[in-house]
């Protein structure tokens, strides 16, 4: 089948309701462009659910109106959803067509018998998210929508699957498998055409053969076709291939489809640990999850393009999801980039995490979410492995292990080609134990609370004790890598314990990647560290927050609306915008040698912290402070070199071992001076590299510029213009923050507008936002071929303006 964009022509609101708007007219449909984050426009309030950033849930329903002309008649007519939150119901004509409970499954709804063909047609989506998530999902069509057309003889969606049983440096065999489906009267015979060309468009495999189709009776036909001196795909040469198949009969064309792929083999054992193409490969990885910061759930493919890029410029080789599927969009991305992927299918199963959640409908729907899944990712290089599940609640009891079992081998089924994982948190088949035993001591709660505050130490204790390698034996032994959150105690017990157990860290905590990194390095049978998280996120507000002991009650209502929006965790925050943690994860990996300066803010010296396992420290890479010249401060350089000397106005600070035996941090106290601060970082007394930072001064600059100032005229794309308030010189004026307003002119819109403060009131589809510490970010997407701009004001600045042009 034949797919289209389906896109544009929408329009929403949220839903009344038949019998409601009996009572008074229903509210009226706003025009909108697909991908959409029905919440996302919502005001934010008290009444808001906490986990989702303070937004409220609702129910929302869309419509669209479309021509179907008289010649598809008797063809085969399919609207294909990538991904829909949540519980959607899909009718046609205002009959009902489809429905699909989870919100991050692709599914198509078949169209014929509903259809008016040569007339205007009405497509509804209704949609509702009622407490379902434990972070912001979003609501609405926030993935793309295709039209499907296709004769009675046709490939389905997805009918393309390739695999690459035998690859050498001389050739590789591509396994072609292509369904072929028909529903007319009797049988069909047609010629199938399979073509492989590489990246440049060259033909480098052919071959023909002819099948026969019964109605209702869907025929598999696969073919091996060999490909000489292949490209293998790797994360430095994303080496790419497409195949094209044809269906042919005496008219002609019946139908074709094309499939990307890469040619590439995995191994997988306890000695060399993860092989691509038979290199080993270290993980390192970051978990994201599926927002795209102010522009919200709306899964525009140039938002995901974007985040994949960062984080591979910051460090990364691997994504894991969290905690649900990638977007095709995402996928696409890791595939042309070299990213790895985990992808994620549930983050429950049976047991409820929140009141309204996919656990209701796991039972009955997980075999056709899990098929959609593999589905989506059969084809994609990128994909090395499938996570069946996240801290699964029942994972320690017979139950729970025979579910994952289940899922296991279901996966297996699906496609034998890849690894199945599961994130496992080994505290949670032990809580009750650890709460009775609690009780039973006749200690009081708060010394619980205390060993949950540190959950670093206590889920690592717990983890590696005698009760939770018993209750977690089983669920471990279904899957072929062990994912382990939080649990890197156990690396070097399993390998004793379990010897051919293969383990991954799919989840972990940023401020422990020195150590776990190392046991990553010198165990062969663990294959990479996942930290939560690699990008921050909305919701969940507040986890990687750092406050002061002194500030105790007004930390303990932070969590409280109006103050908190986002997680405030991440090595990238939700602009783009790398913090300190992810310069010095960098340069534990090995990749960076220049060192890195996180200076403490001097109003928190000398004051006791207090944060959560996942927070960083409250450090800023910046030398422009408010505080009085002479104040106290501390500062760390992060740097893998023997040992750094901190320069302050020409004068040595002083001198301070570095390296991994001091956790890659030389630490200096000293007083805030104004002017030039410059770390300098020896190996073998010679200088390795230095970082610069300058105190900002004098007048305002506002500077704005675009990540691209020449996009595609669709709406697929996206230009982000990036807005700093700066000194003349170019340094951050971190301290002087504006309310800058934004004006898109020509074929576009402001599709999102803000920036990474992760406690604020303001609207990120508002033209008018504050600046976070110099910077915001200005989203746009375009509407049709032509000349944008976009202007930015702001007080006590110039106006400054960028040009775009769509194409």
């Amino acid at each position: 089948m034949i797919r289209s964009a389906f896109n544009r022509d929408w329009e929403f609101r949220p839903r009344s309701g038949p019998f409601a708007e009996f009572m008074g007219p229903p509210g009226p449909f706003e025009a909108v462009t697909l991908p959409h984050d029905a919440m996302f426009a919502r005001e934010r309030h008290a009444g808001g659910t906490a986990t989702l950033g303070f937004f409220p849930e609702g129910a929302y329903e869309y419509r669209k109106t479309f021509h179907v002309p008289e010649e598809h008649r008797g063809r085969r007519v399919a609207i294909e959803f990538e991904g829909v939150y949540r519980s959607a119901m899909v009718y046609i004509n205002d009959e009902f067509a489809g429905q699909r409970p989870f919100g991050y499954s692709s599914f198509a709804v078949a169209a014929d018998n509903f259809l008016r063909y040569g007339e205007d047609n009405e497509i509804r989506v209704e949609c509702r998210t009622h407490h379902d998530s434990r972070w912001y999902c979003g609501a609405g069509i926030y993935r793309d929508v295709h039209l499907a057309v296709g004769g009675m003889t046709h490939i389905p969606l997805d009918g393309i699957q390739v695999t690459t049983p035998d690859v050498d440096e001389e050739r590789a065999v591509v396994d072609v498998a292509t369904v072929v489906e028909h529903h007319g009267p009797t049988r069909a015979t047609v010629d199938v055409a399979i073509q492989i060309c590489d990246a440049e468009g060259a033909v480098v495999a052919t071959d023909n053969t002819v099948v026969s189709v019964f109605p209702g009776e869907p025929a598999t036909v696969r073919r091996r076709l060999y490909v000489t001196d292949p490209a293998l795909w790797n994360v430095d040469t994303p080496a790419l291939y497409a195949v094209n198949v044809s269906l042919r009969d005496s008219a002609g064309v019946v139908d074709e489809d094309q499939a990307t792929f890469g040619i590439r083999t995995l191994r997988l054992d306890p000695q060399h640990g993860l092989r691509i193409n038979g290199e080993p490969v270290k993980l390192r990885g970051a978990c994201v999850h599926h927002d795209n910061g102010v522009i919200g759930a709306a899964t525009i493919a140039r938002a995901e393009e974007r985040r994949v890029q960062l984080l591979k410029a910051a460090g990364f080789n691997a994504i894991r999801s969290a905690h649900n599927p990638l977007s095709k969009a995402m996928l696409d991305a890791c595939d042309r980039l070299g990213m790895l992927v985990i992808d994620e299918a549930f983050d429950m199963w049976t047991h409820n995490k929140t009141d309204h959640d996919y656990a209701l409908d796991f039972p009955t729907w997980w075999e056709r979410d899990l098929e959609a899944l593999v589905r989506k990712d059969f084809n994609r290089p990128s994909v090395v492995m499938y996570s069946i599940g996240n801290e699964i609640l029942e994972l320690g009891n017979p139950s729970g292990a025979a579910w994952a079992r289940r899922l296991a081998e279901k996966t297996r089924l699906l496609d034998g080609t890849r690894y199945v994982t599961n994130g496992v948190n080994c505290l949670l088949p032990l809580l009750r134990d650890v709460v009775a035993e609690v009780n039973s001591s006749g200690a009081d709660h708060a010394n619980l609370n205390e060993m949950m505050a540190e959950m670093d130490d206590a889920v690592n204790t717990i983890s590696a004790s005698e009760l939770a390698t018993r209750r977690t034996e089983e669920a471990f032994a279904v899957l072929d890598v062990a994912g382990m959150n939080y649990a890197d105690a156990r690396y070097e017990l399993d390998r004793e314990l379990f010897p051919s157990r293969i383990i991954v860290g799919t989840e972990t905590l940023a401020k422990s990647i020195d150590t776990n990194w190392r046991l990553v390095l010198d165990n062969g049978h663990v294959l990479g560290d996942f930290t939560w998280t690699g990008w921050d996120y909305l919701g969940e507000p507040g986890i990687g927050l750092v406050g002061y002991a002194d500030q105790a009650a007004a930390f303990a209502e932070s969590g409280q609306f109006p103050l908190l929006l986002t997680a405030s965790a991440g090595d990238i925050d939700i602009t783009g915008h790398r913090r300190p943690a992810s310069y010095y994860r960098e340069i534990v990996f090995g990749l960076r040698k220049d060192p890195y300066i996180a200076v403490q803010r001097p109003s928190g010296y000398g004051r006791e912290t207090m944060s959560s396992p996942w927070a960083w420290t409250d450090t800023v890479s910046s030398w422009t402070w408010d505080d009085p010249a002479g104040s106290p401060v501390r500062i760390d350089v992060y740097s893998d070199a023997d040992e750094v000397e901190l320069v302050c106005n020409g004068e040595t600070v002083g001198r301070a071992p570095a390296g991994e035996k001091h956790r890659f941090r030389a630490e200096f106290d000293t007083t805030f001076d104004p002017g030039e601060l410059i770390a300098v970082a020896y190996r073998g007394g010679r200088e390795q590299g230095r970082h610069r930072l300058v105190t900002a001064t004098g007048p305002l600059v506002m500077v704005a510029a675009a990540d691209r100032t020449v996009v595609r005229a669709d709406d697929s794309d996206l230009a982000y213009v990036a807005i700093e308030l700066r000194d003349a010189d170019g340094n951050v004026q971190r301290n002087r923050d504006r309310l800058v307003e934004v004006q898109v002119s020509g074929p576009a819109v402001l599709q999102g507008f803000g920036s990474a403060n992760p406690v604020t009131e303001e609207s990120f589809i508002d033209p008018g936002h504050t600046t976070y510490e110099g910077r915001a970010l200005a989203v746009v997407r375009p509407t049709a071929p032509g000349r944008i701009t976009v202007t930015a004001s702001a007080a006590d600045c110039d106006d400054v303006t960028v040009e775009i042009h769509a194409r």
